[in-house]
This record gives C-alpha cells, structure tokens and sequence, in this order.
C-alpha cells in the first residue's frame, strides 16, 4: 500500500485582513492536536503574499502545518515591479507554491511554458509545487478531460527528471467546479485521479506514481470531503472557499483517511 502523503490545503486567495488572518490561522492551530497531523497527514496553508513571513514564523510552533504561496514569479530577481520570486519564498521560510491555478491561467494567461518555468525557479529554491490542471466544462462534455489534462502535464512537467518530480504533488481542479458549488462526483474524481497516476506511471515508473500526492480541488467542502478524500486515488483536498471558515476546515481535515 502506499505511503504516500495525505495533505488538505487550502488556498485563501484574495480574502482577509490581517486581523481575520492571525483568528483563522489561529483557530486551527488551537485544534492542532485533535488533527492527528503526522508526516503523512499534512496541512497547508496558502494566504495573500503580504501574510506569508507571519504565517511562517507562526507555524514553526507546529510541525505537521506549513504555509504555501499562491504564485511565484519565474525569475530569481530583476526589474519586474510588484512580482514575487520563489527564491525571495524561500528565504521567509514558505515551503510549498501553487503553480497553475485556474484563475491564473485564466486572468493573468499563464500559459504551458511560463508553468515550466515556474515549476523550475520553485524547485531550484527548495519549494514544493502543487501543481494545478484540469479541464473547463465544455471540454468534459466533449469528452476530452483526459486528453487536455495529460496535455497540462506533458508541457509544464514532463520536461523534468525523476528526481525532480518527485518533489511535486498535483491538484486536479475541474474548472467547472470551482466556486460554482458544482463538485465532481467521488466517482468522476477517482477516474480523473487514476488517469493522472496512470500517466505518470508511463511517464515515469509505477512506483513514483504510488507515492504522487494527487488532490482534488473543485468545490470541496465538510459535507463531501469524506467521500470525496475516501476515494483510492485522491489523496486530499485542495481547498478554496471553506478554507475560510475555521471550523469547517478543521472538519475538512478530519476527513483525510
């Protein structure tokens, strides 16, 4: 079986203050201890850039709860107003970076090469990825959310070594479900999970498939995360809108089986 890690993320986006910051990190953290966190039950915490050396400094005083960027730039330093580095990341202590969400390739047209090259600058300064595709609705209607997933991955993450994947989990965020309140069903969630370890496995090999963190990003909530997380291929959440509300996030986490 694998030992591969369970992780719940989530991802507060464009929302708080500092004020609602510091009682949502710290609401979780005073139920720290009935998380049951371990090395392969993992929480993440990605909030706005402006909180991340505060939130760093915070979850030093627990082991299993680290904080994540939303985005980083691709270059290491240089005249680019108002951006962000993974190597300025790391040097505040961050240990994770999203890459890819939806909403920044939609709004800001990120495209297959500049997630390469996010992904490099992220791993060449010890940052973790969670790697982010999926499809739109039109194209699972057509029938082609595979194809245009194992795209997303052949042209932002296939260029690496073994090695270096494996430094990387991946969050399969079917667009259509995200703030919509639409979730992919826990069957439509496995099949997509499966065929996203399938491919790494042809790309790779079996067993860096096994131990691929894979979670599901799309609509996640208390009331289906278990069924959702209890899925063999789906290894925890990432998520967006019930991450803002401490006490169903901690319900999230208790769902990780």
């Amino acid at each position: 079986m694998s030992e591969r890690r369970k992780i719940v993320a989530g991802n507060w986006k464009m929302h708080t203050s500092m004020q609602e910051a510091h009682e949502l990190f710290h609401a979780i953290g005073d139920s720290y201890d009935q998380l049951l966190l371990s090395e392969k039950r993992q929480v993440i915490l990605a909030p706005p850039f402006i909180y991340l050396e505060q939130m760093s400094g915070w979850a030093e005083e627990y082991p299993y709860l680290s904080v994540a960027a939303q985005n980083c730039h691709q270059e290491e330093k240089g005249a680019y107003t108002g951006e962000i580095s993974a190597w300025m990341l790391s040097s505040i202590g961050v240990e994770y970076v999203i890459i890819g969400h939806s909403e920044r390739r939609s709004y800001f047209n990120e495209d297959a090469s500049l997630l390469a090259k996010k992904t490099n600058a992220a791993l060449k300064n010890g940052l973790t990825p969670i790697f982010c595709c999926g499809e739109t609705i039109d194209i699972r209607n057509a029938g082609q959310q595979e194809s245009f997933v194992a795209q997303q991955l052949k042209d932002s993450l296939w260029h690496l070594d073994k090695p270096a994947f494996e430094q990387i989990a991946i969050a399969y965020e079917p667009v259509w479900a995200i703030g919509t309140g639409r979730t992919a069903s826990p069957e439509q969630a496995q099949e997509m999970h499966a065929f996203i370890r399938s491919q790494i496995a042809e790309k790779y090999d079996h067993s860096t498939a096994d131990n691929t963190t894979i979670l599901y990003g799309g609509s996640c909530n208390a009331g289906n995360a278990a069924l959702l997380f209890g899925q063999p291929d789906v290894d925890g959440g990432l998520v967006g809108g019930a991450s803002l509300k401490a006490s169903e996030f901690i319900q999230i986490i208790q769902a990780l089986t």
